[in-house]
């Protein structure tokens, strides 16, 4: 009884922060994200070359490395198909969300994605892409087929990569800048702000499929999941990287379905929502590079908020671990009240959406943006959305990204 409740424990905490539900037939969705993922698009040489030059828009690859030693990769979009002559562009960083990485942005054609949009519109755009992703594996010392390499969660990515990311935006076109985040991107943004991270070098902020508080998502596998050991699963999995297209999640899953009388062969849309709004042939192109490595102790801090209702570091789950790194018995806490109040903010969230879920959009807004000054928060609700429409819907250039990029040339 007790190894069953660790399995499900396992399963349920990698499930819930898996970003890959997309309202296909359910068969060609389980075969695509449990190992047969086909051959990947010939992106091994970089995102420019294999997703971007090659639609007649100029960029160029860059790394950069991090205080903690991640070397990460970065693409920046120079110049568009609608040439901007000598007029100064306004940098805007692009920040995908957990287990995929900037290729996800590209799915759609030029006219349909949001970098190549914002770049259309004389944005100097630069997408990154998270430590452990593809093209972003490589450390000053660390190797990462080595557990240390690992050693990380959201908080790193807010302490280290995103500093570093700014730094080397703010060195190359001294100018404030422009954040646009999906779903994990969103949390780092938010805590981001609320640290004082950005300070002096934010402009504005778009947080699409919002992820803050994660405790009230409906679905089935949701509640499940804000019960489970999370302590227990991590002595049980000893694993440090979690490669969905490495080890038997098929398993884990299964049996989890089995157990609570839940349906795999609708999985994803359990895990986040009804998406309205997918190319086939775009999701087919996503699931041959998706979903992509994170590390376990970044979902498990994922799957912290879903059992705790808080927002907080990393959880250690033994106090003295804590202590020795917090000074605390219990990790702190992130505030989110010192978000700067006159930050101009774009706010978009879908009805649908099972991960980013209306109520815990709610519960963010008036927790922490009810006294937000009026005229810089923007607020969008899409009723037909879920989590993976923000990414790659046929109509987000139309419903959403339409918005986002007025937002961004406004005058605040």
């Amino acid at each position: 009884m007790v190894f069953s409740s660790l399995m499900n424990s396992i399963a349920l905490t990698l499930c819930i922060i898996i970003l890959a539900g997309y309202n296909h037939q359910a068969r060609a969705l389980n075969r695509a994200f449990f190992g047969n993922f086909g051959k990947p698009r010939p992106y091994e040489e970089g995102l420019c070359a294999s997703l971007i030059t090659i639609h007649g828009y100029k960029c160029q690859e860059l790394e950069v490395t991090t205080k903690d030693g991640y070397i990460l990769s970065v693409q920046r979009i120079l110049e568009g198909r609608v040439k901007a002559g000598n007029v100064t562009k306004e940098p805007v960083i692009v920040q995908h969300g957990v287990m995929v990485d900037g290729a996800t942005w590209f799915m759609n054609s030029p006219e349909q994605n949001l970098p190549m949009i914002l770049s259309d519109n004389g944005f100097d755009v630069w997408v990154v892409n998270t430590r452990g992703t593809k093209h972003s594996r490589k450390h000053t010392h660390l190797d990462a087929s080595r557990p240390e390499y690992w050693s990380w969660s959201w908080d790193e990515l807010v302490a280290h990569e995103m500093p570093a990311v700014f730094d080397l935006v703010t060195k190359e076109t001294k100018q404030k800048i422009h954040y646009v985040g999906h779903s994990m991107g969103t949390l780092v943004g938010l805590i981001s702000l609320a640290e004082g991270k950005w300070e002096n070098q934010i402009k504005s902020v778009v947080l699409l499929s919002p992820i803050a508080y994660l405790s009230r998502m409906t679905t089935a596998i949701g509640r499940l999941a804000a019960k489970s050991l999370l302590g227990e699963s991590l002595t049980v999995m000893r694993i440090a990287e979690f490669d969905p297209k490495g080890i038997p999640a098929t398993t884990f899953v299964q049996g989890v379905c089995a157990q609570n009388g839940l349906d795999c062969n609708n999985l994803f849309t359990l895990i986040t929502g009804e998406n309205c709004c997918l190319d086939k042939a775009a999701f087919d192109d996503f699931m041959k590079i998706e979903p992509q490595s994170s590390s376990t102790r970044n979902l498990l801090h994922l799957a912290q908020i879903v059992r705790t209702d808080k927002i907080s570091k990393y959880d250690y789950m033994r106090p003295h671990l804590n202590m020795l790194n917090y000074g605390h018995l219990t990790p702190p806490a992130y505030d989110l009240s010192k978000i700067p109040k006159n930050l101009p903010i774009f706010m978009s969230y879908g009805g649908t959406d099972a991960l980013s879920d209306v109520a815990d959009v709610k519960k963010l807004l008036s927790d922490h943006f009810h006294d937000h000054e009026a005229d810089k928060l923007t607020v969008q609700f899409v009723s037909n959305y879920a989590h993976g429409d923000y990414m790659f819907a046929i109509n987000a250039h139309e419903v959403v990204y339409k918005n986002v990029t007025s937002f961004l040339k406004r005058k605040f």
